[in-house]
């Protein structure tokens, strides 16, 4: 059979310890992927790499969102390898997400503008100018909402 054991490291069976310590500078999340109930631990052999563990498993998690109005959204992710547990990973399976994504890349770019915009700015200090300004943007989003 095998001489190595299971660990964060593989290590040798005969060095007394069967798992090496994680280092210092790692972290170990564990959690359950899918929704399937807790079966009986498995040997699966032949999985050399991690893409393979990934394509035997396939694991999946049902997530649920609260949207801006408190309603909730399910959505279901598949992780097909580590990539997918990042940020961009599980925003580009999720619509939610990716909605949400867009919505503060437009709010980040206004505040660019806002911070850069000199002649903008010197309109938002005085308060009329303020005023007439948001009165014709108004105007325009009821311009475009009625137009749709």
């Amino acid at each position: 059979m095998y001489e190595f054991g299971i660990g964060g490291n593989e290590a040798p069976r005969e060095s007394n310890e069967g798992i090496s310590n994680i280092p210092q500078n790692r972290t170990l999340l564990i959690q359950k992927l899918t929704s399937d109930p807790v079966a009986r631990p498995e040997v699966v052999q032949g999985l050399t790499n991690v893409e393979d563990v990934f394509a035997h498993f396939k694991p999946q998690a049902e997530v649920e969102f609260t949207d801006a109005e408190g309603g909730n959204i399910q959505e279901e992710l598949s992780f097909n390898n580590l990539g997918d547990f990042g940020k961009k990973g599980i925003t580009a399976q999720s619509q939610f997400l990716n909605d949400l994504q867009i919505q503060q890349d437009e709010y980040q770019k206004f505040i660019k503008t806002l911070r850069s915009n000199k002649i903008l700015n010197k309109l938002l200090a005085d308060p009329e100018a303020k005023a007439a300004y948001l009165e014709s943007l108004k105007a325009a989003i009821a311009e475009i909402e009625a137009s749709e």
